[in-house]
């Protein structure tokens, strides 16, 4: 696929997919949000790719939606439910990526704001830039907390600061948002993507992408499970686990005092 908002490298073991509209601070169209989605699932499908990064090019991560886009879908928001409709998953722009079964990584390297911010907090793990900074803003333009955002902020900030992020529309720096929990890894401004690829490239030496997509599905799955059915559940999974080749490659490792050489993910996230 061409992109035109966006650019896709694979470089084994990490994709790194860049919004690049820099001039609009990476501010995505209806087309953008395709092509997002487009580059995510052929990373899925890469057996090469172990897991994905999703940071902006220029000084921005991503600023939201873009001011004309917001215009027109406040006018007439039928395009984008008519897209949303044809994804007939889970709403949200980026709520696929809750179930995407590679790691995601966001490597936020300026503002991330509104739909920016949404993206961020729908990846799993979030690497900040010591000059990112953080704003919800959608009560500010006359919105509620939109595409999730009022699931996942207050699992990770906890209810309090959740609301005051969201009610007030405070920009925060990236060392409070570490502070928060928003934010797992502060970085420098020249670093941030090259320590989220490397994360990416030290899971790809140590860990069985087959059991991180079980870890990630099981993960997400239980937020919103009784502990009963939760431990039931993760009980199943290993019993399945502990008869796979990755388990007895992961003990052979061990006794012969080596790197464990786990297969990729083929093209049906097996």
């Amino acid at each position: 696929m061409t992109y035109r908002d966006i650019t896709l490298e694979i470089d084994d073991p990490v994709a790194v997919i860049r919004l690049n509209r820099p001039d609009k601070l990476n501010a995505f169209t209806l087309d953008t949000l395709r092509e997002i989605r487009a580059a995510v699932g052929a990373a899925v499908a890469d057996a090469r790719v172990v897991g994905i990064v999703i940071t902006g090019n220029g000084r921005g991560f991503c600023a939201g939606l873009d001011a004309d886009a917001l215009a027109a879908a406040t006018a007439d928001a039928s395009a984008w439910q008519e897209d949303s409709a044809a994804h007939a998953d889970l709403p949200g722009i980026f709520s696929y990526l809750l179930e995407t079964p590679k790691p995601v990584i966001a490597a936020v390297n300026g503002v991330a704001a509104g739909g920016g911010l949404v993206l961020a907090l729908m990846c799993d793990l979030r690497f900040a830039a010591a000059s990112a900074s953080f704003v919800t803003i959608f009560l500010k333009r006359g919105l509620i907390a939109e595409h999730g955002a009022s699931w996942v902020l207050p699992r990770l900030v906890g209810t309090g600061h959740a609301l005051d992020l969201l009610w007030m529309s405070d920009r925060i720096d990236a060392q409070t948002a570490r502070e928060l929990g928003l934010v797992e890894k502060l970085c420098t401004d020249d670093d941030v993507l090259e320590m989220a690829c490397d994360y990416v490239r030290r899971l790809a030496l140590t860990s069985s992408p087959a059991a991180i997509a079980e870890t990630k599905r099981l993960v997400y799955r239980h937020l919103g499970t009784h502990y009963v059915q939760a431990l039931q559940e993760a009980d199943r999974a290993q019993l399945r686990f502990v008869g796979l080749p990755d388990a007895q490659e992961g003990a052979r490792a061990l006794l012969e005092k080596r790197a464990p050489r786990f297969p990729r993910l083929r093209d049906d996230g097996r």
